[in-house]
């Protein structure tokens, strides 16, 4: 085979679907490799025809030109596909398994993969530990949103799910096994959410969600989700979420309104970088989250931060968000006595026993996130909608697999 068409950051603003090579077991050249990755030969990789690849909000970040991605990167790390070809090094994984991929690219063989800290595998990236596919400075591993994708180290980071017809029939919930749906799960988990807890998510959109879907998963008592776009929280309040409209100004008073109190057990951190200030008219000020949950988590409470920090913002407010330096009241973490967790989230930590949840019925994350498939040429359209602020979940149907969806 030669033919592979993919979805390619163009400039600020722009995606295109442009016709790349099929992928190869070696790591070529490329935008975003580091030159070090050039060459490297890959026979544990498997490569796989995709099933499903979902537009993510880490995506947006650099599509509006917030991060340092080139030109021509091609985009996607929430990945699942069907096996077509495996190297000789690969001996469990087969063809024809229909698997989710963690967007974590890990050895498996490092000391960080062996502790379960498959988010910072220390021999799969260059530059820095952890390694994703798509991704700014993630070594340059091809990007999922594609007809096919090459996928290292099988045998370790392949999901395989156990039967293909029941996998298909619930195929928009495990897509979101690569990703979000694990960020989510790590962000409440982080977070000490437990039976009986009360629970603040910022951010409604699909990580925010996939959070809010986790906490009840956990047994909360009470999970409150705060954005300041109404679609999104109407989608939040669809599942059983309280919700609070950040445009309404601060949020421990309307918490207050819900609980009784002003504080939460548990605060979850959804938004990242790009985070606006509370109000009508809140402007870019991205330390305004983590600021505002450690104001309204309870003492001797912890925080989960799933969402994306960069170092490296060429759009940012000013000189030191730039270079990821914000503005945090530390004081209040520490008399508060604070706990807080922050990196991408080791998806292999949580996958399997989410996978099992989703097959067993226990949680139907796709309504959730209002999932919604849509064909590789209007990925397009799908990241312009979503940068709009569209309730939406886009996945991405390369190869016709979701066309029962």
């Amino acid at each position: 085979m030669s033919g592979n068409r993919a979805v390619a950051y163009k400039g600020t603003g722009q995606v295109e679907v442009i016709d790349i090579d099929y992928p190869t077991f070696e790591l070529k050249d490329g935008p975003g490799v580091h030159p070090d990755n050039v060459g490297r030969k890959v026979p544990h990789g498997a490569i796989l025809k995709t099933v499903a690849t979902n537009i993510c909000g880490s995506d947006q970040h650099m599509v509006r030109g917030r991060t340092t991605a080139p030109k021509n990167l091609i985009l996607g790390h929430e990945i699942t596909g069907e096996v077509v070809e495996v190297g000789p090094g690969v001996e469990f994984i087969k063809v024809g398994d229909i698997c989710s991929v963690p967007f974590n690219i890990s050895c498996g063989r490092c000391r960080n993969c062996k502790e379960r800290k498959t988010g910072i595998c220390l021999n799969v990236n260059p530059v820095q530990p952890g390694g994703a596919y798509g991704y700014v400075d993630m070594g340059g591993w091809i990007g999922g949103q594609a007809e096919y994708v090459l996928v290292p180290y099988a045998d370790w980071n392949l999901l395989k799910f156990p039967d293909r017809d029941q996998a298909l029939e619930k195929i928009m919930d495990l897509t979101m096994l690569s990703d979000i749906f694990p960020t989510g799960y790590h962000g409440a988990v982080s977070a000490g959410v437990g039976a009986g807890s009360t629970v603040y998510i910022a951010g409604a959109g699909p990580v925010g969600l996939a959070a809010a879907t986790s906490a009840l998963l956990l047994g909360a008592a009470a999970v409150i989700v705060g954005d300041m776009n109404e679609d999104r929280l109407t989608q939040a309040h669809s599942f059983g979420c309280e919700t609070i409209d950040l445009t309404k100004g601060d949020p421990k008073d309307q918490i207050e309104q819900i609980l009784g109190v002003p504080e939460v057990d548990c605060g979850v951190d959804a938004v990242g970088f790009e985070a606006k200030g509370h109000g009508k008219d809140g402007q870019e000020a991205p330390a305004t989250v983590l600021n505002s949950l450690m104001e309204i988590t309870t003492a001797g409470g912890a925080m989960g931060i799933p969402g994306l920090y960069v170092t490296g913002d060429p759009g940012a407010a000013d000189k030191a968000a730039q270079k990821g330096s914000l503005s945090l009241s530390l004081g209040t973490g520490w008399a508060k006595s604070l706990s807080f967790v922050t990196g991408q989230c080791p998806v292999m930590k949580y996958n399997r026993g989410l996978m099992m949840a989703i097959l067993h019925d226990k949680v139907h994350i796709a309504n959730n996130v209002n999932a919604k498939a849509i064909g590789l040429d209007d990925a397009p359209r799908g990241y312009a909608e979503f940068d709009a602020g569209a309730a939406t979940k886009y996945v991405l149907n390369p190869n016709g697999y979701l066309d029962a969806a």
